[in-house]
């Protein structure tokens, strides 16, 4: 069916622009990345769609009726980053000149605007697609009116409303009314998502049905929509697109559909415009077109030099980063061919072999990697292409495969060779899978997870996401391919076709991604020696750390376990004494009323509902007087030692190991520390007796130990250098306490008078200030007076002024580029810095003082864990690397190596990089953890 009017929600489109891309720049330095995206998305709407009337519609400034009706409508919403503002000029600018009408009416949203001309061309019987990412719209489908999203590909029509949202188009604004709409900051019923509210609506027909049976509903979703009748009606009009608005003021002509025609903007306006923004792929076609040179472009402004010492600032890449092709490699139909005779595999096989890189996918029967075992392999030499070779699929009818061991025999030569390169997306769990196989596979150059992570760590980096972003590609769903929930079959039993399609495409997109990504690693050199020098190495250390495992005494756990449930039995009975009553300590409702309504004491805190607080928070403040909040915070603590560790770990022990086999995510933190899972080994309590414990179950096996090594005092010295305050390098270059250095500045006494308690005072000043902590805070942590900790400030930045112009520098950074950067150039974004309200904008400077030196120690522990398996390896050792927790490294030793451990890993760390002070790690040793630590 043709296209008669062709809309598009450029407001939607053009903050998803924004963030999808990378922070591209045009030659004068202005960020351009938003106005790429709405380009190369326009551009691709109009081949797609090509249609009679079209409109590209803008929210304006300014409030609206719906300001009016609720004034708290969008006021969670953060400002627009700046760099985005700076950027809505030129993408009217470029719409205009690409020869889209531009609308953009005062006191009227986008959305409203849309919604208007979706139904007067509806009405006249023509054909509607709007362009757009907002679920909202989709109230407006009908038999005339469908909605395509361009970033992921979906388009819907009323059936697809319905298959998507569990409602059709007509009782949309009834599911928002009941959801709420979180984005808008539109309050719906409380506790009911969209599962409940499609339920209701089925069930009752409407939203006025569900008002309707309010007093029957039970549960306390039914509570809450008792609670929330008075305030539906106004929801409902504030989800409701308007359709009837007088669009005369932005629209020539209106009602009429003069002003909706296609323009003939002058082509030569068009060619100037790609060159002042460094479009030079586009210029350059255009110009061909024209029979004309591309306009010369005016130098980029000039940077401001770097003071001695300092680093140059990365230079973010260009508009247009690759001169000769399209952002996305063009691809065509995608062909997926399922591999099933010797015939076919060989000449895949030689495909392989002659390929300069190779993405490649394994299809399992687990997510657990050290159990998980093959059905399946995908490969791909180019983007659009690929194979699925089915090794291990069962159901009824299953054509036959080829036999797994064969295929990965046949293979091995290929994998183990380290001049084959290959590529993935999260290899270490493909790693591991091979591994349970016995093949070890090298040559991994790349890894799309590692690239998106370096690039962007502050956006998802799933396959899904990075198509979606990256390529504007969408494929199968495991869902869509396995089921979900009770229902979900194994990928053994997913017939071979579909199997194809969804194997295929992760090793095509992943290929095809690369292709994207590596480029921008290329052109900005500082992320790109992040990625080869820390990432991807490390990546191969983690793999091995995890693959060896660390052994445990699940027998004294078991005793720890029994320990512990006496004490909190004993700590329960305590509590109902002192409530003079039983009562569950695991409820918060039950403690509330105990506390607050019964014992009186102060309330100090509410939650959402309104309700006391109880968290921990409260209950430290109120222990501090009152002996029953103190009680039940010791229980809580017991009780979460016994649930997460002492009763856990026994069951994570890999029974074909004894050990238990921890996950090291590298793309979950900003800064890029690690993140440990299965068991998480990073939060393990060292500050109580009983949480220290925990760590004696970590045993070195008959004839080992374990050797701990630790960076000391790894940030302050960070921050040392960052800051080159004299005082402060000082005090590390002669080995001094720094926490009674600082003491002797802050006190000014003598070093050696320091008291134990101006010790105290300066460790918590100086770690507090490089997390960006403030008079209230410290005043908080010391338990002083808040003028107080502000006169300690005052003091410590009068001693410490390097440290003082650091930090108003750092944060000055942050909010000129977005970003702040580690020793070695990890880019650490700050979305909110810019853009964001008071308190977020607060959090964000604070990070951004933290981020530098918290981002630099997680690049050193990785840099350290590489120049120890260096060295184990070059040596021959038989230590290993067994666990990495904050700042340290575990090590599992044979006794006749632990002499040549305790001297050569502390110096392997302390060697990999040259700070203005010196870095030290510290070895400890021992049978246990705890004793080593």
């Amino acid at each position: 069916m043709s296209t008669s009017l062709l809309l598009v929600d450029g407001s939607s489109y053009l903050y998803r622009a924004y963030h999808a891309l990378p922070d591209l720049r045009g030659p004068g330095g202005l960020p351009t990345g938003a106005v790429h995206g709405m380009v190369a998305m326009l551009k691709r709407l109009r081949e797609q769609f090509p249609a009679a009337h079209a409109a590209c519609v803008f929210d304006a400034s300014g409030p609206t009726f719906r300001d009016a009706l609720y004034p708290a409508y969008k006021a969670q919403r953060s400002a627009m980053p700046e760099d985005l503002r700076r950027q809505i000029e030129p993408i009217h600018e470029v719409v205009r000149l690409l020869g889209w009408p531009v609308i953009v009416q005062p006191g009227i949203e986008a959305d409203d605007v849309i919604g208007t001309l979706a139904r007067a061309a509806a009405a006249r019987g023509e054909t509607v697609v709007i362009s757009t990412g907002d679920k909202d719209l989709a109230q407006l489908v009908d038999v005339h009116v469908s909605l395509i999203n361009t970033m992921s590909g979906e388009r819907l029509d009323p059936d697809g409303v319905q298959a998507k949202f569990g409602v059709p188009p007509e009782r949309i604004v009834d599911y928002l009314t009941l959801m709420g709409d979180a984005v808008d900051n539109v309050p719906g019923v409380e506790k009911v998502g969209p599962k409940t509210a499609a339920k209701w609506i089925a069930e009752h027909g409407s939203l006025d049905g569900v008002i309707a049976a309010a007093p029957s509903i039970k549960g306390v979703a039914g509570e809450k929509l008792r609670e929330a009748l008075d305030w539906l009606p106004t929801a409902r009009s504030l989800v409701t697109v308007k359709c009837d608005c007088d669009l005369a003021p932005s629209l020539p002509g209106w009602p009429a559909w003069d002003g909706l025609v296609w323009q003939d903007a002058p082509a030569e306006a068009l060619l100037d415009f790609y060159a002042r923004h460094g479009f030079r792929t586009w210029g350059k076609e255009l110009a061909g077109a024209l029979g004309v040179e591309l306009p010369a472009v005016a130098p980029a402004s000039p940077a401001a030099t770097p003071a001695e010492g300092e680093a140059a600032p990365a230079t973010p890449p260009a508009a247009d980063a690759a001169d000769a092709a399209p952002l996305i490699p063009p691809i065509g139909t995608p062909v997926h061919e399922c591999i099933t005779s010797w015939e076919a595999f060989e000449r895949w096989f030689a495909r392989l072999q002659a390929a300069e890189l190779v993405a490649l996918d394994t299809e399992t029967d687990s997510l657990d990697s050290l159990r998980a075992r093959i059905v399946g392999l995908s490969f791909s030499v180019q983007p659009g292409e690929a194979c699925y070779i089915p090794l291990a699929h069962d159901y009824p009818g299953a054509p036959e495969q080829l036999p797994l061991q064969a295929v990965l025999d046949r293979l091995r030569p290929w994998l183990e060779d380290p001049a084959r390169a290959k590529l993935g997306q999260h290899i270490k769990y493909d790693q591991h899978v091979f591994a349970n196989h016995g093949l070890t596979v090298a040559g991994y150059a790349h890894d799309t997870l590692l690239q998106s992570y370096v690039l962007e760590a502050h956006k998802a980096h799933s396959l899904e996401s990075l198509a979606s972003r990256h390529l504007n590609r969408t494929g199968l769903s495991y869902e869509q391919v396995a089921g979900k929930g009770a229902q979900q079959i194994p990928f053994a039993q997913v017939d071979l076709d579909t199997a194809t399609r969804y194997s295929g495409e992760d090793s095509d997109m992943t290929l095809h991604v690369h292709q994207v990504l590596w480029p921008q690693l290329q052109q900005a050199p500082r992320l790109r020696e992040v990625y080869e020098r820390i990432e991807m190495p490390a990546s191969r250390v983690l793999q091995r750390i995890e693959r060896h495992g660390v052994l445990i005494d699940s027998a004294l756990l078991g005793q720890q376990s029994r320990e512990l449930a006496e004490r909190m039995l004993a700590l329960e009975a305590k509590a109902y004494e002192l409530a003079g009553q039983p009562f569950n300590l695991g409820s918060p409702k039950q403690i509330g009323e105990i506390l607050f309504s019964q014992q009186k004491l102060p309330v100090l805190k509410k939650t959402a509902s309104g309700a006391p607080s109880t968290d921990e928070e409260v209950l430290e403040k109120l222990a501090a007087d009152h002996p029953l909040p103190a009680t039940i915070l010791a229980h809580r603590s017991l009780a979460k030692l016994k649930g997460t560790y002492t009763d856990k770990l026994p069951g994570m022990v890999n029974p074909a190991t004894g050990r238990v086999h921890t996950h090291y995510a590298q793309a979950v933190a900003v800064t890029g520390r690690l993140a440990s899972s299965d068991p998480n080994l990073q939060n393990i309590p060292i500050r109580t007796a009983e949480g220290r414990r925990i760590r004696e179950a970590f045993i070195a096996p008959p004839g080992h130990v374990l050797v701990s090594c630790d960076y000391s005092q790894i940030e302050l010295r960070i921050m040392a250098h960052l800051s080159g305050d004299p005082a402060l390098v000082r005090a590390f270059e002669q080995g001094l306490d720094v926490h009674r250095a600082t003491a002797s500045e802050v006190f000014g006494v003598p070093v050696d008078q320091v008291s134990p308690e101006q010790r105290r005072y300066a460790k918590t000043i100086n770690f507090g200030l490089i997390y960006g902590m403030g008079a209230f805070g410290l005043a908080s942590a010391l338990g002083i007076e808040q003028k107080a900790a502000k006169d300690y400030i005052e003091r410590y930045f009068d001693r410490f002024a390097g440290v003082k112009r650091y930090m108003d520098t750092i944060r000055e950074q942050a909010r000129e580029q977005g970003y702040v950067e580690t020793f070695f150039g990890r880019r650490v974004h700050l979305p909110e810095i810019r853009g964001g309200n008071g308190p977020r904008r607060t959090a964000a400077e604070r990070q951004a003082i933290n981020a530098p030196m918290q981002g630099t120690a997680a690049d050193l522990i990785k840099l350290a864990m590489v120049a120890v398996q260096d060295q184990l390896d070059a040596e021959g050792r038989a230590s290993r690397m067994v666990m990495q927790v904050h700042d340290e490294l575990v090590l599992e030793v044979p006794e006749a190596e632990l002499d040549w451990v305790k001297a050569e890993v502390p110096a392997r760390m302390a060697g990999v990089a040259q700070l203005a002070v010196p870095l030290l790690a510290e070895p400890g040793v021992g049978r246990n953890w705890d004793e080593a630590h």
